[in-house]
């Protein structure tokens, strides 16, 4: 019998025979590593009603999904204002493949009837996803300022310290623009440097500069790119908002929120909304 070199590839039995090690003695287990016993006891439902557990597993899916956002997001910041553009593009190119994850969370969650919903609802007392910190955050580092929002965290000191120092802080948009004015493109002034905690209002010579931008591609291929990654954000952020509205309106109609908001309605405002105003003009200017 011939012996089998090291070098030849092994065979699908060859490698189902392998020995598994499972003593693995002081090693650090996966569930260890992830923390699956605070993980997976994170989920408390209030009444004994089936579907309860879905609408807390998928919020709580969320606001992890959101997390890695607020990584991805604050790193390609980071290098935006370092002029290091390249990182930042795979930052936010992840980002949008994120989004898209947060999409498919409303479809588990659209499995849920009105009379699913209406069986424990009302033990979520005024609990609403308008008192989501980490979407706040979110929506501020993306350009959605309104310092009123802030209020909402008034109780918990911790938490309104790091939304309001959001709320003060330039949006990834506006280091884009202060970008723009370091390479030389006419930013007007008070765009480069402005209370951010105001919202943004669409400028004719900041949509002038992006359209040199896409006139000039080949000069600025890096400034191009990061044009185009703010429109996946954007775009996906708003198939994020719409496909948020259809489940909240297929599962409540058009009942108030458990916040106090008016539900679908107040989330529709949501969708007039353009992060990146001047990336969506160009393109009727070309």
């Amino acid at each position: 019998m011939t012996e089998r070199s090291d070098t030849e590839p092994r065979s699908k039995v060859d490698l189902a025979d392998e020995p598994v090690h499972w003593d693995l003695g002081q090693s650090l287990s996966y569930g260890q590593y992830l923390h699956l016993d605070q993980l997976l006891a994170a989920q408390h439902p209030l009444s004994s009603h089936h579907d309860e557990a879905l609408f807390i597993a998928a919020h709580q899916v969320q606001e992890l999904w959101m997390k890695l956002c607020l990584h991805e997001l604050t790193a390609a910041l980071d290098c935006i204002r370092r002029d290091d553009l390249g990182p930042s593009f795979k930052m936010l190119s992840r980002f949008a493949r994120i989004q898209t994850q947060m999409v498919q969370a409303w479809d588990v969650l659209s499995t849920m009837t009105p009379a699913d919903y209406s069986s424990f609802r009302n033990h979520l007392g005024k609990s609403s996803g308008f008192q989501s910190h980490q979407y706040r955050v979110l929506e501020f580092l993306l350009g959605n300022k309104n310092p009123e929002y802030v209020q909402v965290f008034q109780r918990e000191p911790a938490v309104h310290e790091v939304v309001n120092r959001a709320l003060h802080s330039p949006s990834i948009y506006d280091e884009c623009l202060r970008l723009l004015s370091r390479r030389g493109y006419d930013i007007p002034q008070e765009y480069v440097d402005r209370d951010w905690s105001q919202p943004y209002h669409a400028n004719k010579q900041v949509a002038a500069a992006w359209l040199s931008v896409y006139h000039t591609v080949d000069e600025h291929w890096d400034l191009y790119e990061l044009a185009e990654k703010l429109v996946d954000l954007d775009h996906n952020f708003q198939l994020w908002r719409f496909s948020h509205v259809k489940t909240v309106e297929r599962i409540i109609g058009y009942k108030r929120g458990t916040g106090g908001t008016g539900g679908v309605s107040y989330l529709m405002k949501a969708l007039e909304l353009r992060l990146f105003p001047e990336l969506w003009t160009v393109r009727t200017s070309m």
